[in-house]
C-alpha cells in the first residue's frame, strides 16, 4: 500500500469520487473514468505525502504506481455503476438534507445562496451538508473499498 494507512487511503479515494461527481458536467463523456480516478487518487496521494512529510523522498522515484501508457478504454458499465451508487446514496438522504445537497453540488450554489433561497440560516445549511456528506460516506463506503481494489488492480 502506497500510503500505508487504510483510513487515509479510503479518504483520498472518497475525495476523488466527490471530485469526479462535482466535475461530472465538465468532464467529456468520452473520457476514461478509471484513468481520471487513478490520476486523481495518485495526485491526492502525492499531495498527502508531501503535506505530511511522512515518507522517504526516494520512494516517489522508486515506486511507479501508475503507468501513464496503460489506459483502459472507457467502461460505460463502470461509469453507470458509479452513477447508480451515487444517485442511490443521494436518494437515501432525508428530504431537506437531499434538497440542500443537490442545490450545493448540482446547482453549484454557495451556502449563503442556499440559505437565502430556502429562508434558513447558513448554519443550518452547513449542518445539513455535513449530515449529507456523512451519510454519503457511509452509504458509499463498501463501494469505495471495491473501487480501490479495481483501480489499483487495473494496470
Amino acid at each position: 500500500m502506497y500510503l500505508k494507512d487504510v483510513d487515509i487511503s479510503k479518504e483520498i479515494v472518497q475525495e476523488a469520487f466527490v471530485s469526479l461527481w462535482d466535475k461530472r458536467t465538465s468532464i467529456e463523456k468520452d473520457k476514461n473514468v478509471i484513468s481520471y480516478l487513478k490520476t486523481s487518487i495518485y495526485n491526492k496521494s502525492l499531495n498527502y505525502l508531501r503535506d505530511n512529510k511522512k515518507f522517504n523522498k526516494d520512494m516517489l522515484n522508486y515506486e511507479q504506481i501508475f503507468d501513464e501508457n496503460n489506459t483502459v478504454e472507457t467502461d460505460t458499465i463502470v461509469t453507470n455503476e458509479i452513477k447508480m451508487h451515487i444517485n442511490d446514496a443521494i436518494e437515501s438522504l432525508p428530504e431537506k438534507c437531499r434538497e440542500i445537497f443537490v442545490l450545493s453540488r448540482n446547482e453549484n450554489l454557495k451556502y449563503q445562496e442556499i440559505a437565502d433561497l430556502l429562508k434558513i440560516s447558513v448554519k443550518t445549511v452547513e449542518a445539513q451538508m455535513s449530515k449529507a456528506l456523512q451519510i454519503m460516506r457511509i452509504k458509499l463506503a463498501e463501494f469505495i473499498e471495491f473501487l480501490i481494489l479495481i483501480i489499483f488492480l487495473i494496470k
